[in-house]
């Protein structure tokens, strides 16, 4: 079966994406090095639970989206 083109385009798109987040990751964890930079644990805690927050917003929208369109029972 043959992929559709909006198949192929949010795969390479997406994959482009994902790989661009992972990149900036890596770019942050080299931050981590106490030879370099100065930071305590509130710093951490707080870089932590922004990125927490921003990808559970990211698995939100997706999961709103696929939830999209599907049947919802009614009654009185």
């Amino acid at each position: 079966m043959k992929t559709s083109p909006r198949r192929e385009r949010f795969e390479r798109i997406a994959a482009n994406r994902v790989a661009g987040v992972l990149k900036g990751l890596d770019s942050l964890e080299k931050c981590s090095n106490r030879n370099n930079y100065e930071y305590n644990d509130d710093d951490v805690k707080k870089m932590e639970r922004a990125l927490k927050e921003k990808v559970a917003e990211v698995i939100r929208s997706f999961s709103k989206e696929l939830d999209r369109g599907k049947d919802i029972e009614f009654k009185f």
